[in-house]
């Protein structure tokens, strides 16, 4: 079975401040699920709204994984100023 979808690694920031980092197919489905659904993670469940600040297209599931991993072994300040140099493009 072969999946055309992008699988893309995105950083959301809660309403906390804290930041956020998964994977998906439909990044628009689960940002949804993230705010209002009993579907989005049970940590941004307790820190709605969150707000998309990132999003990184992988060719596969599993380089998707990989980059989520990594992102997510940065320190905050890494993810930062990832999420900064992303929002000049």
């Amino acid at each position: 079975m072969t999946n055309n979808s992008p699988n893309i690694v995105y950083i959301l920031k809660c309403s906390d401040s804290t930041l956020y980092t998964g994977s998906t197919i439909d990044l628009e489905k689960r940002v949804q699920e993230h705010n209002k659904s009993k579907n989005g993670a049970k940590y941004t469940r307790a820190r709605r709204p969150v707000v998309l600040v990132y999003q990184e297209k992988c060719k596969t599931l599993a380089v998707a994984r990989a980059r989520e991993a990594e992102i997510k072994n940065m320190i905050r300040k890494e993810k930062l100023l990832l999420i900064k140099n992303y929002q000049k493009i």
